[in-house]
């Protein structure tokens, strides 16, 4: 039996959880948690809500803990049964995982503490903050922490961990039942901050830049706090 749990809290990116929890949930004896402070459906940052499956209080030791990203990362970082909740998981568990700006929870329990980390390519230098070492890419693992980039490498970091769990097989039966075989529209450089078309890569920057700086503030406080 191999037990996932990831953190649900308001205003989460719905993709950076469910993108790993469809990988996960697929693995040979596997139960999947999804953990929020109670059992209230929780909004994501597209207007969805999602219903926690347990509570923090109630949510047994997980073998991997997942902790995603989104416009909610800021005030779930800051907040104390949150951090509670992951750094006493954090104990027991094999994995620590994050998908994009999830990362930064990781960080703020003092858990990314000179290892290696990646997350959303706008926020990626920013892990110094926490004391992380950016690192690019989709996945990047440093012993039982794994850290995947923007909102989709989430099911890239999971495949990653069903094949080391499952084998290999199993995990691309998985890709194939998913047929998760990526084929953008605008090609996979678009999706690239260093290949993208500029104008549209400065815009984002921009868009990105106010939101940054009070996201930054708050990470440095709860990381000081922590």
């Amino acid at each position: 039996m191999f037990t996932s749990g990831f953190l649900l809290f308001p205003n989460v990116t719905q993709l950076d959880l469910m993108g790993p929890l469809q990988v996960l949930y697929r693995l040979p004896g596997s139960t999947c948690h999804v953990a929020a402070a109670s059992m209230d459906p929780v909004p994501t940052d597209c207007g969805v809500a999602i219903t926690p499956t347990t509570t923090f209080d109630d949510c047994p030791q997980l073998d991997l803990l997942c902790v995603p990203g989104g416009y909610g990362t800021a005030d779930a970082l800051s907040d104390p049964a949150t951090m509670t909740f992951v750094r006493n998981q954090a104990k027991g568990a094999t994995y620590l995982t994050s998908v994009c700006t999830g990362a930064f929870v990781l960080g703020a329990a003092g858990l990314l503490k000179g290892k290696k980390a990646t997350t959303h390519w706008a926020y990626h230098d920013a892990l110094k903050l926490v004391g992380a070492k950016p690192t690019k890419g989709r996945v990047v693992r440093d012993g039982n922490v794994i850290t995947g980039g923007g909102v989709t490498a989430g099911i890239d970091f999971a495949l990653t961990v069903a094949s080391e769990i499952a084998g290999p097989a199993v995990a691309q039966g998985i890709q194939l039942a998913l047929e998760y075989a990526p084929a953008p529209p605008f090609g996979a450089e678009a999706g690239d901050p260093e290949h993208a078309a500029p104008p549209i890569r400065d815009t984002l920057s921009d868009r990105f830049g106010t939101r940054r700086e009070v996201f930054e503030a708050k990470v440095r406080q709860a990381f000081t706090a922590g």
